[in-house]
């Protein structure tokens, strides 16, 4: 919790503190993972070895809970 008489975090400290989030898989917390619209999250280790089941052309990979293809942001 901040002190009153602290001055308030920039734009830059609030975002940088907000973008940690939790892997689904291995329940690490990182800075970036990989996340669907269902709120799947999977974080770039988990992501690079399940590779094999979650995307075939490399381009798109597909949500193990609801199904749905995201884009690995490459097009």
């Amino acid at each position: 919790m901040r002190e009153p008489s602290e001055k308030p975090l920039s734009w830059r400290e609030r975002r940088k503190r907000a973008r940690v989030t939790v892997c689904h898989c291995c329940g690490a917390k990182v800075p970036f993972c990989w996340q669907c619209r269902c709120g799947f999250a999977i974080c770039q280790d988990c992501m690079l070895e399940n590779f094999w089941g979650m995307s075939c052309n490399g381009i798109t990979w597909q949500c193990p809970d609801c199904g749905a293809q995201n884009g690995f942001g490459n097009q």
